[in-house]
């Protein structure tokens, strides 16, 4: 069993692949157990859109040892909380627990990583409360822009899906194609098992072989080489239905998590929407979208979101016409936006807020034990836990320079696709 530290991390992986990740914090008796499947919408097939989303809602259902209902159920009883969720990139899976609990934890996903039944009458039964998800969300003019936004930017990646799936798909996945999606995705050789809180190292390394050692690797999945091609040319989706209020959703095409340009992308963002990383005070009222759309009354709302990512994604904006206002005006103001960062850097006033603000809620968030986990395997899905340990740094040397850099860069006509909801008012 080999071992390397950092910043306190124990990282090894198992005889049969499972990556482990270790991080002891003994302020408080509590700790966060994730399970993270290196496996999401990127690695579906056509015709087969959605079916890790409905794999992870399968692996809630039970085994022999937890039958249905009883996951939640005893996590609950014994004071702690768990969800699950599948992303583009990957599939997670976590419960917080009290520390002497953690044992319970590790029991479930040992379990369901190996002996999840996804029982025939349980997949029709799930197939029902999936398409009745997706038909909620169609219902929805921002998601369903969205959606029209994603599929016309994204040709040929599987980006351009989104995490649920097609109808169609949804329709004819059956068990089998399930199963065998389960056991060549969700098992030890291609998941990582992050643990921190109040643990003592000695006897939860022992728990984890004990309970994960014996799981067989499963098949080495298939590489996904999917390349989108570069766009060429500008892109527009408008969508009319029935409604009250108009919305806009735009993307460009930008680069993979883990590239140089992340960090200026991720500071772009937040120079134009404010600092989003689910903690601390809300900081959009002094981002430049909130002055420029919604302090002139343009915009309801108006904010923009980066996508860390395996593969190339993309840089989003987003908004809400405000009543007596119109597309035309919320996109003219949002390209004066655009044309601003091009043509003038960043002063330096402005990016020191910024840092100060990314650097105050980030220590916000990973006051908690779950964030910090969360925060490890995100990481380690985009290729490396260990640029956790450095993303702040990283974030607060964005300089000016690097920021009207990827702007320039990145967000040009030819590489966007712009998606307006126009309603139909009856």
């Amino acid at each position: 069993m080999s071992k390397t530290t950092g910043n306190e991390v124990i990282d090894y992986n198992l005889d049969n692949g499972l990556k482990i990740l270790l991080k002891p914090i003994h302020t408080a008796p509590v700790v966060s157990n994730w399970i993270w499947y290196r496996v999401g919408g990127r690695n579906e097939q056509p015709g087969k859109t959605g079916i890790s989303h409905w794999v992870e809602h399968m692996m809630f259902k039970g085994t022999p040892t937890f039958p249905k209902g009883s996951i939640m159920l005893e996590v609950n009883r014994n004071g702690g909380v768990l969800n699950g969720f599948t992303g583009q990139d990957y599939t997670a899976y976590f419960e917080t627990l009290p520390a002497d609990r953690l044992d319970l934890g590790l029991r479930i996903e040992s379990d369901r990583m190996a002996n999840s039944v996804i029982d025939p009458a349980e997949v029709d039964s799930e197939r029902t409360v999936i398409i009745s998800e997706r038909e909620g969300s169609e219902n929805e003019p921002e998601w369903a822009l969205y959606e029209e936004v994603m599929s016309t930017a994204f040709r040929v990646h599987p980006y351009g899906h989104m995490v649920i799936g097609w109808k169609d798909d949804l329709r004819n996945i059956t068990r089998d194609d399930l199963y065998q999606h389960y056991k060549m995705y969700y098992g030890p050789h291609n998941a990582a098992l992050v643990i921190v809180g109040d643990i003592d190292i000695d006897s939860v390394q022992a728990r984890i072989e004990e309970l994960f050692g014996p799981i067989p690797a499963g098949p080495t999945p298939p590489a996904m080489q999917i390349k989108e091609p570069p766009q060429q040319s500008e892109r527009r989706v408008v969508m009319r239905q029935p409604g009250t209020t108009a919305y806009i959703q735009s993307v460009y095409h930008t680069c993979p998590g883990n590239a140089e340009d992340t960090f200026p992308l991720m500071m772009l963002e937040a120079i134009l929407s404010g600092v989003n990383f689910g903690g601390g005070p809300p900081t959009h009222r002094s981002a430049r979208l909130y002055r420029a759309l919604v302090e002139t009354e343009i915009a309801a709302y108006a904010g923009a979101h980066f996508q860390l990512s395996i593969d190339p994604d993309a840089f989003r904006f987003y908004g809400t016409v405000r009543d007596g206002h119109s597309l035309e005006e919320f996109e003219t103001a949002l390209d004066a936006e655009i044309s601003r960062l091009h043509q003038e850097p960043v002063s330096e006033d402005e990016l020191a807020r910024v840092r100060k603000q990314v650097q105050a809620q980030f220590a916000y968030t990973l006051e908690r034990v779950s964030n910090q986990a969360q925060w490890l395997g995100l990481m380690e899905m985009l290729g490396d836990w260990r640029r956790f340990d450095a993303f702040v740094d990283n974030l607060s040397a964005v300089t000016a320079a690097d920021v009207q850099r990827v702007a320039q860069k990145y967000l040009q006509p030819a590489n966007r696709t712009m998606g307006w909801f126009e309603p139909i008012r009856g």
